[in-house]
């Protein structure tokens, strides 16, 4: 095969640039035992990752692999080997590829060439038509010519065209990758970003917190109007500024009232341009008056952010004017009423005096980088099989939800698919995120979860 067929050279890497809110789509990879499964997934991967050995049975669980072929992502999910009337281990490894199978998009049958059709293949067939998946069949060990012959018999399993190919040598595995591809669904347009600028930063909060201050004092001179009046900035401004050697644009922004129809005139614009501002950012940086009570506006401005899914610092200002007191109702306050926001990182400063201002760069460089994260669908499913191993969902109406596979849909922010047997309960689902973030360190950052449950099955007649 030449090296323009290799799939290996077209291989994603877990460092990918994010193209967008898309989901892979995932290939099952199934078969009977000991047709060459896991050679054929190491081959589109492009390396070594599926433990491979000349016996049957060696491959037991659902494994999933990130890989990349003409431009497309997607997730290959190798399985153990089909058998039917399996009992014992046998029968949930057979268990494990039928659930692959209900969770892809389309399904890759491997059968072996040299040996024809054997009665488990059909039995294979059979389950197949009854998932109603897209599915490409091939037929493995055609390692030359002469063997073609052998691969056309495939034909009577009546699934289309067999595509012979090598796993072993890379005989024919381009052409089947395509065919592969064909069988997916339609992949959206991708759109190429320009050449990225300075990462944008939305300053924002409640009026007379000090926002225009933080900005004056980064940019290190006075570029917005600073006054004791709440609602002195109006337009949104925007700023370049270096901090610690980064150039940042930052967005002013007027600040939010308690309620946009208290807001009237100028005031209830300011506050659209403000809501505009915050999604246009990458980062927002949530300012907090340290020396008064932390107020339903201020919890109602961090939602936003949330909702929004920018990454997040909340720099508690005026600092010189809390006294020790105030500072453990403060410590109080964070505790009770901000628990859902204990992901973003916290700054306690003072924009008037310059205390810890030169902390927001560094709390702004966190952010970022958390909310860019990707991790592999390697990585991804070893950790989810940890979690689940200990912390198995409960047992809710005499059955108990299982998570099949996950993949990581985007970055910024880090948003998570999770493919499930049955609907999660929303506790769990809120489990898996905190641990999550303690695994892969999602400081500063929204994660989102999002599951799909397996379709259950319809009665037949």
């Amino acid at each position: 095969m030449s090296s323009s067929e290799e799939p290996g050279t077209d291989e994603v890497g877990t460092d990918a640039v994010d193209a967008g809110a898309v989901v892979k789509p995932v290939v099952a990879v199934v078969g009977r035992p000991n047709v060459g499964k896991s050679t054929l997934v190491n081959r589109i991967i492009g390396r070594r990752a599926a433990v491979v050995q000349d016996v049957p049975g060696v491959t037991r669980d659902r494994v999933s692999y990130d890989a990349r072929w003409n431009g497309r992502e997607l997730v290959v999910v190798d399985t153990g080997g089909w058998a039917p009337d399996a009992q014992g281990m046998a029968a949930q490894i057979a268990e494990q590829a039928e659930l692959a199978i209900a969770a892809a998009d389309a399904v890759l049958l491997v059968v072996d060439a040299t040996v024809g059709i054997q009665d488990v293949d059909e039995a294979v067939v059979r389950v197949l038509r009854r998932s109603n998946k897209p599915v490409v069949l091939a037929a493995n060990k055609v390692d030359d010519q002469r063997t073609e012959a052998e691969a056309a018999a495939m034909w009577n399993l009546g699934l289309g065209e067999p595509f012979p190919v090598s796993a072993l040598h890379g005989r024919g595995s381009g052409d089947l990758l395509d065919a592969v591809l064909a069988a997916l669904p339609e992949a959206p347009t991708e759109v190429f970003d320009a050449p990225r600028g300075p990462r944008r930063v939305a300053i924002v909060g409640k009026p007379n917190v000090g926002k225009s201050s933080l900005l004056n004092k980064l940019a290190g001179q006075k570029r917005a109007v600073v006054d004791n009046a709440s609602g002195t900035t109006v337009d949104p401004v925007d700023e370049l500024v270096d901090i610690g050697g980064v150039t940042y644009q930052l967005i002013d922004t007027a600040g939010i009232r308690r309620r946009v129809k208290e807001a009237s005139g100028h005031e209830y614009y300011a506050s659209l341009r403000t809501q505009g501002a915050i999604e246009r950012a990458e980062v927002c940086i949530v300012v907090i008056d340290a020396s008064e009570p932390i107020t339903e506006q201020d919890l109602r401005i961090l939602s936003m952010v949330e909702e929004a899914g920018r990454a997040l610092v909340v720099a508690f200002n005026k600092w010189d004017l809390t006294d020790e007191e105030r500072r453990r109702y403060l410590d109080r306050e964070i505790e009770r009423d901000m628990v859902q926001f204990t992901w973003a990182g916290h700054v306690n400063m003072s924009a008037l005096t310059g205390r810890h201002v030169d902390r927001v760069g560094t709390a702004i460089e966190g952010a970022l980088a958390a909310w860019e994260t990707r991790v592999s669908t390697g990585k991804l499913n070893s950790f989810l099989g940890r979690v689940v191993a200990a912390h198995p969902h409960p047992v809710r109406g005499g059955k108990q939800p299982r998570i099949l596979f996950g993949t990581q849909a985007q970055a910024g922010p880090p948003t998570f698919v999770l493919f499930t047997s049955g609907t999660l309960d929303p506790q769990y689902v809120r489990f898996v995120e905190r641990r999550l973030r303690e695994d892969f360190d999602f400081q500063g950052t929204p994660v989102h979860l999002e599951v799909r449950a397996r379709e259950k099955r319809k009665n037949r007649t």
